[in-house]
């Protein structure tokens, strides 16, 4: 049966087909469809299929958490998340392969090299080899719906997590894929044969990474042995060629008839040493490495091989040292003269990003700036989300902006500072995320900020996913301990422009902790729910 597919629906598609029991994720661009599409397979799902569980999280720490502990109970479990999602993750996913796995986990974490829609260009892969755990790279649809069956065999088997590392090319393309007609089917509940690896006291936790150590060198051997790496001796095999995950499709694209050169295929990590010392034992005197993100793979390269082998690739500009891979980089990499093309900037009026016509963003921004500028030198700490938009044309309303939650606990630290007033902007789902513990600092502190959390009722810049805190703002930032006459909701609307500025700026007037809350549903969702309503 073939379907098409983009990356991420392939890889949703691959775990279900192969007894995915649940999937845990926070919905982060490029990583986002691998949860929708298992949603809605869900919501098609007759009542004699197994159900596979399938709710958002509030962040990507409990996704992986979550999926712990479905692990534990033996069943087959996914988390997905984009790259910086991973750093959100990143106690739990190391530790995941210190506790090892009952039921299969594979985390899928989607980078974004040339920051599409992210705040950096990292690489997941660092994180595998940190972890000591395997790592899969597909190089295709078809490769990557295969593998994430693979993945889930081979963490039950090694009883380790698996990372599978794809690019936003990967998430987004699509390709036909074919699909199995015999899916595999939910694992039976089972507890661990022995609870002490799921507790990492330190003479337990000693124990296990004994063991963890040890498994590297079985790693390395199923690497050389997987189907998914390959190596091929060229007609010329003095120049050889590394290709790793989607790299490998842009180089098949470039020699479609095949390469002179020696060619080594990577898409299961560690490194495959022994196909690399035969690279090395044909001839191979330059290497060109070929990897989407950072050069993990040419770095790693220059330990493994004789100082007379040449390594070349990002590092030593054969490839762009920043930004994503492309046919046309390979093709200059390979030395191929440049096929003709125009660019982009020839064809299309640049259109930069902005918020939404009628979003209640907007109206939350006119009413700060405006109330801002009544004071000198006031600042807004902004955060990750569509409201980010509000450092841009024409509101320029934001002086900083650094990961999910930042906005809370830099606007404490600035007025830690003397800073006044201090002004923090986040939105309901990042406040969730992981705004709630930067207000209790907040609290515990008397610091003498304002919070606006702007609430648009969904997660916004993914897509308009369920935001966790919907409805229950006010009782959160009260729970924590902020005093309830300073939880302020207003509605950003135009008609209400002076009685929200007459709102800041009593709360701006106020010496400890105040939280106003903007509120009015994304203009997206609202007509959605529109179309909806009239439908039925």
């Amino acid at each position: 049966m073939k379907k098409l597919l983009l990356g991420d629906e392939a890889i949703a598609q691959g775990a279900i087909d192969a007894g995915l029991s649940g999937v845990y994720a926070y919905p982060g661009t490029p990583s986002t469809e691998i949860t929708e599409f298992i949603q809605l397979h869900e919501s098609k799902r007759g009542a004699d299929a197994a159900p596979i569980f399938c709710r958002w999280c509030v962040n990507e720490k409990t996704a992986m958490e979550g999926a712990l502990g479905m692990s534990y109970m033996g069943k087959r479990a996914m988390v997905c998340m984009k790259h910086v999602g991973l750093n959100v993750a990143a106690d739990a996913f190391v530790n995941s392969a210190m506790t090892g796995v009952n039921g299969g986990l594979v985390v899928v974490a989607a980078d974004d090299p040339s920051m599409h829609s992210s705040q950096n260009e990292q690489d997941s892969r660092f994180y595998g080899k940190f972890a000591m755990m395997p790592v899969f790279e597909p190089s295709s649809q078809q490769e990557a719906y295969e593998m994430i069956g693979k993945a889930f065999d081979m963490s039950e088997s090694c009883r380790l997590p698996v990372l599978m590392r794809i690019t936003t090319r990967m998430a987004h393309s699509r390709a036909v894929v074919d699909i199995t007609e015999s899916p595999r089917r939910q694992n039976e509940k089972r507890f661990p044969e022995d609870v002490r690896s799921w507790i990492l006291l330190p003479a337990f936790a000693r124990r296990r990474y004994a063991r963890l150590v040890e498994q590297q060198s079985e790693l390395v051997r199923l690497s050389e042995s997987s189907s998914h790496n390959s190596y091929r001796r060229g007609e010329e095999p003095s120049r050889a060629v590394v290709a790793c995950g989607i790299a490998y499709n842009y180089l098949k694209e470039n020699c479609p008839e095949g390469c002179k050169s020696s060619v080594l295929k990577i898409s299961q990590y560690p490194l495959p040493e022994a196909l690399i010392g035969q690279m090395v034992a044909d001839g191979a005197e330059e290497i060109i490495v070929m990897e989407e993100g950072q050069p993990v793979v040419e770095e790693m390269m220059r330990g493994l091989v004789p100082s007379t082998v040449a390594v070349k690739g990002r590092l030593t500009g054969e490839l762009p040292r920043m930004g994503e891979l492309t046919p046309d980089s390979v093709r200059k990499a390979l030395g191929m003269e440049a096929l003709p093309s125009r660019e982009a900037d020839d064809l299309i009026v640049p259109r930069p990003p902005a918020l939404c016509v009628g979003c209640g963003h907007r109206d939350m921004y006119t009413a700060l700036n405006q109330v801002a500028a009544e004071y000198k030198d006031a600042r807004i700490f902004g955060d990750i989300g569509c409201y980010t938009l509000g450092a841009l044309s024409p509101f320029h309303a934001i002086h900083a902006c650094v990961e999910m939650g930042s906005s809370v606990t830099m606007a404490k630290g600035a007025a830690d500072a003397g800073q006044w007033p201090s002004v923090a902007v986040i939105g309901d789902s990042t406040f969730t995320h992981s705004g709630i513990t930067g207000l209790l600092d907040c609290v515990n502190s008397r610091s003498n900020v304002v919070i606006v959390i702007s609430d648009n009722l969904t997660t916004g810049m993914t897509g308009g996913q369920d935001s966790a805190g919907t409805g229950r703002l006010e009782d959160i930032c009260r729970g924590v301990g902020v005093d309830p006459a300073h939880v302020r909701v207003v509605v950003p609307l135009p008609k209400n422009m002076e009685q929200i500025k007459s709102v800041l700026r009593e709360e701006f007037e106020y010496d400890g902790v105040s939280v106003v809350i903007p509120r009015r549903e994304c203009i997206q969702t609202l007509k959605r729910h529109a179309k909806q309503q009239k439908k039925q």
